[in-house]
């Protein structure tokens, strides 16, 4: 095993597969000349020329139907967004052609192509910044969505997208560019739809992705001084969502909390609560909790953007009201 930062597992996946692949290349703003606007490009540029990484203009509409038709006639662009705020530039290219041009074309069009870049907050940038689009894309049929929240499940499920025939929605985090983590020296790839318990536990189950679930560790190593032992699991994929990793676990512990980065209505965890009422219900010894943002644009107040953002001390009274605790 290595150790390496957030940014370079992701930089190892796309030049793994642009080695492996010659149909791949790598498009976006900022992505060759400046070695991505978070370095995760670094070095690509100079390994593979500027026809399989390329620099665009300010222009998210042009440069994804670009990808689109690409990977209508055989190639597998990796589209990167500075932030997928900016995404709502071409959003119609991703859900009006990217979601549904297999169907719409009887099965004689596969759109291989992955949208990667950071999603949820990061810090002050304001609140046309800062929101959260995992439930947004996760609600396309066609489309996958893979949230990592570590730099091993980053590079071996970035790799898994490329090779996707699917179109790919994969968000990662500016300020998870900088962790570190292990990733083998050997290559691997990483099954899409496939959760992970990051922790066992008996007492009560923790769903999370991306990078608030650390909250969900510092609050479980706090719980588990009062003898709390809590079970936490990564979705690492939101769709398709791993259901059965879920069902297992609560059937377990009999308790249910859900954390998520995003506005209380119709996200992620509303959907995980849904399913789980529908096949758990009677496992159940205690109301679902989910912890999400304020229901408000983020703030750009450092005092207001802490008051909106969940923290880990809101997980550790959301297990304890579901333990009847608090």
């Amino acid at each position: 095993m290595k150790t390496i930062q957030f940014r370079e597992a992701i930089a190892e996946a796309m030049s793994e597969e642009m080695r492996r692949d010659e149909s791949v290349y790598l498009m976006g703003e900022e992505v060759a000349e400046y070695n991505g606007a978070y370095k995760a490009s670094k070095g690509m540029l100079d390994e593979f020329g500027p026809d399989r990484v390329i620099d665009t203009p300010i222009s998210e509409l042009g440069f994804s139907g670009i990808g689109v038709g690409s990977a209508m006639i055989g190639n597998r662009p990796i589209i990167e967004f500075m932030t997928f705020n900016f995404s709502l530039v071409g959003i119609d290219q991703i859900i009006n052609n990217a979601a549904k041009m297999r169907q719409m074309s009887g099965g004689q069009f596969n759109i291989p192509i992955v949208f990667r870049g950071p999603t949820a907050s990061a810090g002050q940038l304001g609140a046309t910044h800062s929101q959260a689009f995992e439930s947004w894309y996760a609600n396309t049929p066609g489309l996958k969505v893979i949230v990592p929240s570590n730099p091993y499940d980053a590079k071996g499920l970035l790799k898994a997208a490329i090779r996707d025939d699917d179109p790919v929605i994969f968000m990662e985090s500016e300020q998870m560019y900088g962790d570190k983590g292990e990733v083998p020296e050997e290559e691997y790839v990483l099954p899409i739809g496939v959760a992970d318990i990051k922790r066992e536990g008996t007492d009560v189950t923790i769903v999370s992705f991306g990078k608030i679930i650390k909250l969900a560790y510092k609050a479980a190593e706090e719980l588990e001084k009062e003898g709390i032992s809590c079970e936490i699991i990564d979705l690492r994929t939101i769709r398709p969502m791993d259901h059965d990793a879920i069902l297992k676990s609560v059937k377990k512990t009999n308790r249910l909390v859900i954390l998520e980065e995003a506005w209380p209505f119709g996200n992620v965890a509303t959907e995980i609560t849904y399913q789980v009422q529908a096949k758990a219900f009677d496992y159940l010894d205690a109301p679902i909790v989910k912890i999400n943002t304020a229901d408000t644009p983020a703030p750009y107040s450092p005092v207001l953007l802490e008051e909106w953002l969940p923290n880990h001390n809101d997980v550790i009274k959301a297990v304890k009201k579901v333990m009847y605790k608090g």
